[in-house]
C-alpha cells in the first residue's frame, strides 16, 4: 500500500467521522490528544491508503483502532483481517481494542499504548 495520507478525496469523510465519533473513541482521544503521550502528536480519522483509521501517531507509526460492536460481524471481521494485513505490510504497528477496554480498563489501554510508543522510542 503506498504511502498516501489523507487523500482529499476522503477529507468530508474523515470529517464526518470526527463529527460522530463513538463515546469510546472520545474517550480515548481525551488521552491522546494534546501531546499528552511522551509529546507524541496523535491525529484520528486519518487517512493512510484507502483507509481511515481511528488514531494515528506518525512519528513511530502506530495505528491504534477501537473496535464497536459492528466490528464482530463475520463480514467485518474479514474487512478487519484484511485492513490488518495491509497495514502490517507497510510496516506500521497497530493496536487494536474493543470499546469495552476503553470503558472498563482505560488505565490497561493507556499502560498497553505507553509500552508500544516505549519500544518504538527506545528499541532494544
Amino acid at each position: 500500500m503506498p504511502h498516501l495520507f489523507n487523500k482529499p478525496i476522503h477529507k468530508q469523510l474523515r470529517q464526518k467521522l470526527r463529527n460522530e465519533s463513538p463515546q469510546a473513541e472520545i474517550i480515548l482521544w481525551r488521552k491522546l490528544r494534546g501531546l499528552q503521550i511522551r509529546g507524541l502528536k496523535f491525529h484520528r480519522q486519518y487517512g493512510i491508503g484507502s483507509y481511515i483509521v481511528d488514531f494515528y501517531c506518525p512519528e513511530i507509526e502506530l495505528v491504534i483502532e477501537i473496535d464497536g460492536d459492528t466490528h464482530y460481524q463475520p463480514d467485518a471481521k474479514m474487512n478487519d483481517e484484511l485492513r490488518n494485513k495491509k497495514l502490517a505490510e507497510s510496516n506500521l504497528k497497530l493496536l487494536r481494542f474493543d470499546n469495552n477496554d476503553i470503558y472498563r480498563n482505560i488505565r490497561g489501554v493507556l499502560d498497553k499504548i505507553y509500552e508500544v510508543v516505549n519500544n518504538s522510542l527506545n528499541p532494544s
